[in-house]
């Protein structure tokens, strides 16, 4: 397992269209994930220890976004063949077992995880309404375990900045995570 960083954010970047199958049995668009105020997309898996430790504060996170106008939705770009826990059919099974409040999408040919970047799980990019990047940071301080229940929401709070000015914060801590695993 390879731990990666993400790069610094590229402000003003333009959200990337796509059309991925969903575990809800539907192809989701871009324009379809969108929020009034703004969207997070999360690259994110079903494997990697720093998805598992905070999947509950991404679950509480996108629902409180979700009344500020800011929608999500989560990419899961892994390649299954390698890592059969990333399954399509387990991808069904975690998104149920959580209750994700957003598409959880399945990037089979990688193209979308490739066109946006993506380095980790997670890896979050957060847009305005405008669909222009904003945020490029961490959920919070987590690692592979969850940290104290008190930390600053990182995320949360640019997101919430974000839907309230369109614009992200200046200052922003990298996410770290498993590297995306990548075809052959």
């Amino acid at each position: 397992m390879v731990s990666l960083e993400t790069p610094v954010c590229d402000f003003g970047r333009p959200a990337i269209d796509f059309a991925l199958p969903g575990v809800d049995g539907r192809t989701w668009t871009l324009q379809e994930c969108r929020g009034e105020k703004g969207l997070l997309v999360m690259f994110i898996c079903n494997h990697c220890p720093y998805v598992k430790a905070v999947r509950d504060r991404i679950v509480r996170d996108a629902r409180e976004l979700k009344e500020l106008g800011v929608n999500s939705v989560a990419i899961m770009s892994n390649d299954p063949a390698d890592y059969p826990e990333d399954s399509f059919d387990n991808m069904k099974r975690v998104a149920e077992e959580y209750g994700f409040p957003f598409p959880y999408l399945y990037d089979e040919t990688q193209e979308v995880a490739r066109a946006y970047g993506a380095v980790c799980t997670p890896d979050f990019f957060g847009y305005n309404a405008d669909l222009k990047l904003q945020y490029r940071g961490r959920l919070d301080a987590s690692r592979k375990e969850a940290a104290p229940p008190d930390v600053r929401r990182d995320l949360f709070e640019a997101m919430k900045q974000v839907a309230e000015t369109g614009e992200g914060p200046r200052q922003q801590i990298p996410s770290i995570g498993c590297s995306i695993k990548w075809k052959e």
